[in-house]
């Protein structure tokens, strides 16, 4: 495989992620820093992506932790692994962050499925609930308030394959309108 085509193939992973849930890059580990310099990490959901500008589109809750550490400092990675063909994808760059008055967040908001827009109807993630209640009817807007859309742009790709005898690695960078500047095979 060239070095194009280890590109091509990683973004075309994630463009597929996006619109399966079954895919092992649909579900990324997003890392930032807390205001103590300790490193954050959560699970994710990718809902889109587009690949030309290396963009990716992950959906909080604005009263999240992880909403006030991008907000105060929004360099993050995003990891993610696929167990077939066994490869990593490191995603470095930057987050921006789109609140719940946004066109951006509106959009995305307006195609949400009912039982997805019920998970930000509750209390701010990390409080105190006691014992989870019953499910309960939805009322459709009552989370809109809460919903932020972080999208990602990545300025570099660190991709990693596992295999029998010689890994493989690769770095890629972009510039901000998502074009390759560079790519290069390094040492695993």
């Amino acid at each position: 495989m060239t070095l194009a085509e280890v590109d091509a193939s990683a973004w075309a992973e994630l463009e597929g992620a996006a619109a399966d849930p079954q895919s092992a890059f649909r579900y990324l580990n997003l890392c930032s820093v807390d205001a103590g310099g300790r490193p954050q990490a959560r699970m994710v959901v990718l809902r889109r992506v587009d690949a030309a500008r290396r963009l990716l589109e992950i959906h909080t809750d604005v009263r999240s932790p992880k909403w006030q550490e991008i907000s105060a400092d929004p360099r993050v990675t995003l990891l993610g692994f696929g167990p077939q063909p066994k490869v990593q994808l490191r995603l470095q760059g930057s987050a921006e962050l789109h609140g719940p008055t946004s066109q951006c967040a509106a959009e995305a908001w307006s195609s949400l499925p009912r039982s997805t827009r019920s998970t930000y109807m509750g209390g701010p993630p990390g409080d105190d609930i006691g014992e989870p209640a019953s499910e309960a009817p939805v009322a459709d807007g009552k989370g809109r308030a809460f919903f932020g859309v972080l999208i990602f742009r990545a300025e570099t790709l660190d991709w990693f394959q596992l295999r029998h005898a010689d890994n493989r690695r690769a770095v890629f960078a972009y510039n901000k309108l998502g074009a390759l500047t560079s790519s290069r095979w390094v040492n695993p």
